[in-house]
Parts: C-alpha cells; sequence; structure tokens
C-alpha cells in the first residue's frame, strides 16, 4: 500500500515538473512600441542658429580735419537725408594747410568722382535685371496657373526677381552714398584753399545725414579734435531687415536660392517666413565649441512675414532658422527610431499576426525624425519603435497599449 501511495506521489510530482517546464519554455509575448506606416508631408531641413543684421548701412566719417564739436543725437534718433544735422567740425584753418595735405584733398576728389560714375551704369544694369526678372515672374505665374511649370520652378522665379528687387535697392542706396561722398570731398577741397570759403561759415562745417533711418551708433561722442575720415556716425534703417545664418559647406551644398525658411524662436509666438536670398560662393573656417575647425558659408535670408511694428525685431537679433532643402505633399513615411541596420541595409521589425517580422527597406529622405520609404512596406503596416536586441525575427510581440 506504502509503495503505491508513493508511485501515485512521484507520478504528480512528475507531472507538475513537466507543466512547469512547459511555463518556463513557453515563448512569451514581449511589449513593444508600435507604429504605422503612413502617408502625409515630409520636409528636410537645415537647422542652424542666426542673426538679423541691417541690409544697408552707412558709417559718416570726417570729411576733414579740424575739433570736431559734442555730437547730440544718441542711438535710435531718426535722421532724414539732407536735412538732419549729424555733426560739427570746427574747420583748420586753411592758411596752416601743406601742399600735400591740399592734394590728398584733391585725389579724394577725383576718387569720389570716378565712384560716383561707376554707380550710374551699375544702377542702370541693375535696374534692367530687375525688370526681366519681374517679367519673367509674371510669365512663370501665367505657366503656373496652365500648371506647365512646377511649384519649385515658380519659388526660383520668385527668388531671382526678389534678389533682383534688393540689387537695385542695393544700387540706388550707392548712387547716393556717391553723390554725397563727393559732395563732402569738393566742400573739403575748397576748405583747404585761403579765401575760397564763405565768410559767413568758413569757421565751421556741418555734416548732414546722406540717408535717411536712424543712428546705430554714435562712434565718436566727445568734443575732440579729429583727422580726415575718423569714424563719426553709423546709419541704418532697422526695418530693412534680413538674416544671416552660417551653416556646414556640405549642407549649403543642398540649399538653393528661393528656398524656404522658417525663423523661430525669435520672441514672438509664431515663427517668421523667410527665403533664402543668397548662397554665398566662398567659405570660411570656424571652429566649433567642441574645438573643431569647421567649414563654414554663410546664408542670406530675406523676410517673407516681417514681425509685427509692435514687436520688432533689432539689429543682431539671434533667431533659429530651419532651411527647407526638400519637401513633400505626401510619402509613405516612417519614425526614424524603427530603422536599423540589418546585413548593410535598412530593415524595420513589422508586427503580422503577434510576431515581429523582419522587412528590408529602400528609403528616400530622412529629416531625423521620420524617413521616406521607396520600398518594403505598405501603407497601414505597423512597425516596432526602438527595437530591443530581445526583439528578433518570428518573436511573439504586441504593441503596447497606453
Amino acid at each position: 500500500m506504502k509503495t503505491k501511495k508513493s508511485k501515485w506521489f512521484w507520478m504528480w510530482v512528475g507531472v507538475g515538473a513537466l507543466v512547469l517546464l512547459g511555463i518556463v519554455l513557453r515563448p512569451t509575448t514581449v511589449l513593444v512600441d508600435g507604429a504605422a506606416a503612413t502617408r502625409g508631408p515630409l520636409q528636410v531641413t537645415v537647422d542652424e542658429e542666426g542673426k538679423t543684421r541691417i541690409r544697408e548701412r552707412y558709417v559718416v566719417a570726417a570729411p576733414l580735419a579740424g575739433r570736431l564739436q559734442r555730437v547730440a543725437l544718441k542711438a535710435g534718433d531718426a535722421v532724414e537725408a539732407g536735412t538732419t544735422v549729424l555733426a560739427t567740425i570746427d574747420a583748420v584753418d586753411p592758411v596752416l594747410l601743406d601742399p600735400r595735405t591740399e592734394a590728398e584733398a584733391e585725389a579724394r576728389v577725383k576718387a569720389a568722382a570716378a565712384i560716383q560714375e561707376q554707380t550710374v551704369p551699375n544702377l542702370e544694369a541693375a535696374r534692367a535685371r530687375h525688370e526681366l526678372a519681374r517679367k519673367e515672374l509674371d510669365r512663370a505665374n501665367e505657366l503656373l496657373n496652365d500648371n506647365v511649370i512646377s511649384q519649385q520652378e515658380m519659388d526660383r522665379a520668385v527668388a531671382t526677381e526678389r534678389s533682383a528687387a534688393e540689387e537695385l535697392k542695393a544700387a540706388r542706396f550707392a548712387e547716393k552714398i556717391a553723390a554725397f561722398e563727393l559732395e563732402q570731398a569738393q566742400a573739403a577741397l575748397l576748405r583747404s584753399r585761403p579765401g575760397t570759403a564763405d565768410d559767413s561759415d568758413e569757421s565751421q562745417w556741418v555734416i548732414r545725414a546722406p540717408v535717411s533711418g536712424r543712428v546705430l551708433r554714435v562712434l565718436q561722442e566727445s568734443s575732440v579734435v579729429v583727422q580726415s575720415g575718423t569714424p563719426l556716425i553709423e546709419l541704418g534703417d532697422p526695418a530693412d531687415l534680413e538674416v544671416e545664418v552660417d551653416v556646414l559647406s556640405a549642407d549649403a551644398m543642398q540649399i538653393e536660392p528661393g528656398a524656404k525658411v522658417y525663423l523661430e524662436r525669435w520672441g514672438g509666438p509664431q515663427p517668421l517666413m523667410g527665403r533664402v536670398r543668397l548662397v554665398e560662393p566662398a567659405g570660411f573656417t570656424k571652429v566649433s565649441a567642441l574645438g573643431v575647425e569647421e567649414q563654414r558659408v554663410w546664408i542670406l535670408v530675406d523676410f517673407d512675414t516681417p514681425p509685427a511694428p509692435s514687436r520688432p525685431l533689432g539689429d543682431a537679433y539671434r533667431v533659429e532658422a530651419r532651411i527647407v532643402t526638400w519637401e513633400s505633399d505626401s510619402v509613405l513615411k516612417v519614425p526614424a527610431g524603427a530603422l536599423f541596420r540589418s546585413g548593410g541595409a535598412w530593415a524595420v521589425f513589422v508586427l503580422e499576426k503577434g510576431k515581429a517580422r523582419l522587412r528590408k527597406l529602400q528609403i528616400g529622405h530622412n529629416n531625423g525624425l521620420e524617413v521616406e520609404v521607396l520600398d518594403g512596406l505598405t501603407e497601414g503596416d505597423s512597425v516596432i519603435v526602438h527595437p530591443g536586441d530581445q526583439i528578433r525575427d518570428g518573436i511573439s510581440a504586441k504593441a503596447r497599449t497606453e
């Protein structure tokens, strides 16, 4: 009787052991983070810090030697071309000037006259380029409405017209400055010759604003003796802003004039829109925060939507620029965290009937967050995001639900 009970006891122990072994060896279902392959827009951008700068600025210098009277203007004061007095100089007695000083004054007049002569054809050329760019933009608008050209070609036409408009504006500014410089040089030459100045104002030289705008900096405020060419005041128009962004030269190769730019973290609630006007042809070396030398290129951006007057930007304000190098309204895409390398190719794990299945892909553009899928997936496929070491082909897996 005792032997029979021992047999049943050991039989049940064996059955329990088998059940326990089955439980231990039974495949477990791994909970994973899943995401669906979806179709939607995708943008690839180059993200860098930039800063605003006034497009055209001018430094007014002393046209002749003398004692500068104290400058009353302050940074931010408005000036009007030909009207606002910037500075007054008590000129040196012409009798005391030597022949060399007079010769230098004559040379400055000739140089200023030559520069002014150059501005005339430059202005005409800029006006002609802008007129041509404007006509091409009008034609591009008509072709776009007829679906003859793409939006990308239209963007290039817009960028070309905008760049030509800025060149024309700069040429007009240069013409005004050249005329001012010639006038100052001629007057200074007269001052260097005894008996040529009017008795009413021969002791003082008044410098008036050559352009309208605001005072950016007062470089010489106190009363002091200055020499000819000493910088006195810097002028510019704070409303005429652009953004300069330095990017890696490798990234600059992907950026084209006319590219869309999102300007963020400038101080307002919404990003500002801009367009790339120029990718400078020459690069420069910059040492990064880690001490690594990098080749960088300046990208110049024009505002499409300037900030509201209630929240104006100033000169040298920081912004964050996202420059669009490629975009599409509809692509098949998956999170970048789902991809990994397998056998020299890109792959993902797809959830199929409770199993993780390895699937190799052909991918396109990648913006670091999402990846364009060209082949290997269909819309709606569920992929595993950030698969761990325990994920293998054929393992039981289930998407985790929040």
